[in-house]
């Protein structure tokens, strides 16, 4: 335990009490990763003895901490099949950069979810997960995403797994602010600002809502520091939040679809112009240079994750095609094979929780090396797409 004076200090700066009609909320501000957040959410919650207790977690994060083997039950080809594994990746790498970070200070990752939880159920608490899933906010973000923004954005995530090397005790402390998950999202909000509302402003008047809605007439919520500010301004002003509504994952944008059938059409087109202007032996030329790069780019994907020859060749066969056809991508093509070829074993399920906390991990693992090999494929492929085609126009 650390110093009273130390946890009284932190009270004054972490703990705000509000006060909506007869409801007082305390608001605990904790970083994931500070066992002083954690020690001051148990004595919080032991002087105040609420009649609930609200937790920074949606379910899916309220499984990932209480039950550390839940990736022994994944069934990676499900998962590519369902055109999930950006998503799963994107876990991954936070995941990654917490774990990092926590293990380095010594501390489990959640230690103060996981106290509050235990201290509320000890006393016979209410507990509500007041979090929106995070599966939602990753999809509502990701499908506002355009296309080089995603690319952007999972190149950044995945240099994350180098940068807890360089945490110290005084970033540790800033975390304060904006806990491990937070300060993530809010660095891609900065640099990209059309997602701010997405990864930020919604999660915090979700939070405010759950939290004002919660039964009794005390309530203390335990949240990452970072959302205290959005969460006052909510409930403070009365702001009426609708749930529902920001719980909907969009479908695709219709614009999408247009675009990539067009894309398609358009390419066809130009065969079929080159047919017609030069005749058969110039559209015949026009195929083959774009089956070739788009061949040799998808491999060169494949190759760069020392994939099996069979995916090597799977990937070069399908992206002349899958180029053409909006519908699929020579990254999913090349990771069925591998994951058929080379099904992860029990050994790689149960190693995942250490294997993401290096790049070495990443690429040893089957699992993540799968994940990686479709998103490095797909972007080799589509770098493959448009260098291709000022190559075509040049028969005309």
């Amino acid at each position: 335990m650390i110093p009273e004076t130390s946890l009284d200090t932190m009270q004054n700066k972490n703990v705000h009490h509000l006060f909506t009609g007869e409801k007082e909320i305390i608001l605990v501000g904790t970083a994931h990763v500070s066992r002083e957040s954690a020690d001051l959410v148990e004595r919080v919650i032991s002087e105040e003895n609420p009649d609930t207790v609200c937790i920074e977690l949606c379910h899916a994060r309220f499984d990932a901490l209480k039950k550390k083997d839940q990736w022994q039950e994944m069934d990676i080809v499900k998962v590519i099949r369902e055109k999930r594994t950006s998503l799963l990746l994107s876990q991954l790498l936070m995941m990654s950069f917490q774990k990092k970070i926590a293990e380095k200070f010594n501390i489990s990752p959640g230690e103060e979810m996981l106290r509050a939880m235990a201290l509320a159920e000890k006393l016979g608490t209410n507990i509500v997960l007041a979090d929106r899933e995070i599966r939602v906010t990753l999809l509502r973000t990701w499908r506002k995403m355009r296309f080089f923004s995603k690319v952007r954005l999972m190149s950044e995530m995945f240099l994350s797994l180098f940068m807890a090397e360089d945490i110290n005790e005084e970033d540790i402390e800033k975390l304060k602010e904006h806990d491990v998950l937070d300060m993530t999202l809010r660095q891609f909000g900065k640099k990209m600002p059309d997602l701010k509302e997405t990864l930020i402003d919604e999660r915090d008047q979700y939070l405010a809502a759950s939290i004002r809605s919660a039964a009794g007439s005390k309530v203390v919520a335990v949240v990452g520091a970072g959302h205290i500010p959005g969460i006052v301004r909510t409930i403070e002003e009365n702001r009426k939040v609708d749930k529902e509504a920001i719980s909907i994952i969009p479908p695709p944008g219709i614009g999408g679809h247009l675009f990539g059938w067009g894309f398609s059409l358009a390419i066809v087109g130009i065969f079929v112009a080159g047919f017609f202007n030069s005749g058969f032996s110039t559209s015949l030329a026009m195929i083959l240079s774009w089956s070739s790069i788009t061949a040799i780019c998808a491999a060169v994907g494949a190759i760069l994750l020392l994939a099996h020859p069979l995916t090597i060749a799977a990937a070069a066969c399908s992206a002349p095609i899958a180029t053409l056809h909006p519908l699929i991508a020579t990254g999913w093509v090349a990771g069925l094979t591998e994951a058929t070829i080379r099904k992860p074993k029990v050994k790689d399920f149960l190693s995942l929780k250490d294997d993401i906390l290096s790049v070495r991990g990443f690429l040893r693992n089957k699992i993540t090396r799968i994940l990686l090999l479709i998103a490095v494929v797909n972007l080799t492929t589509s770098i493959g797409t448009f260098a291709a085609i000022p190559v075509m126009m040049k028969y005309f």
